[in-house]
């Protein structure tokens, strides 16, 4: 097993498998790599397996296994892991209409980093993020590492209501709301893209692992998607 791999207890019929000290996109990738190797492995013995920045949790059935059987597949699958690269996952394209109309914070945050809004806007869309985590909200990705030349902290009084789609930003954090919800990120602009659909076939349109890159477009095409401002 990697020597920056351990497995603890973490309740009843549950382990938690930590991957890294800190989150990174080659962690993240191989919390990912993991989750899929276990769906396999454990088959009817998995309940869940919950991702996060550099952990997974995995919720067994005691009825068909313990932990200590758990523990040896887990250690197997973390034994044949494939090399695993920050290059992995699927990229998905969210578009983005980055305004001060529909991004309350994009201009004071341009400001308070000595930068006109459109670097903002190049800086934000010209890299790649990985979801690290989905919670707080289905379908509320949270991407990563912006980089620290835009970086901000959350707002000092959160908003009572953000909108859908708005598009944030928290410390190294980039986010989409997937509804409305109170709210303290940075708004720098809004996505057209519903990031939860219940009704949809594939509710979310970004999973744990995957790769992000927002595509600016203008106000027309962000309305033209069902946009709302």
């Amino acid at each position: 097993m990697p020597k920056s791999a351990h497995i603890q207890c973490a309740g009843e019929a549950a382990l938690i498998v930590y991957l890294g000290d800190e989150s990174s996109p080659e962690v993240a990738a191989r919390v990912q790599a993991l989750g899929d190797s276990l769906r396999q492995s454990l088959g009817t013995i998995l309940v869940d397996l919950i991702p996060s920045y550099a952990s997974l949790l995995v919720l067994y059935d005691p009825l068909r296994s313990d932990r200590y059987h758990v523990s040896q597949r887990i250690r197997a699958s973390l034994e044949d892991l494939p090399v695993i690269t920050a290059s992995n996952g699927r990229l998905v394209e969210i578009p983005v209409y980055y305004s001060p109309e529909s991004g309350e914070d994009l201009e004071s945050l341009a400001i308070s980093k000595g930068l006109s809004t459109q670097e903002v806007i190049d800086i934000h869309s010209e890299q790649e993020y990985r979801v690290y985590a989905i919670g707080f909200a289905p379908g509320f990705a949270y991407l990563g590492d912006v980089d620290t030349r835009i970086a901000a902290p959350r707002l000092s009084t959160p908003r009572q209501s953000v909108p859908r789609g708005a598009v944030a930003i928290a410390d190294r954090q980039t986010a989409v709301y997937p509804a409305s919800s109170p709210g303290g990120w940075n708004l720098i602009g809004r996505s057209p893209l519903k990031m939860f659909d219940p009704l949809a076939k594939e509710p979310m349109p970004v999973h744990v692992g995957d790769r992000v890159r927002f595509t600016p477009i203008g106000r027309a095409d962000f309305l033209a998607a069902g946009g709302s401002l």
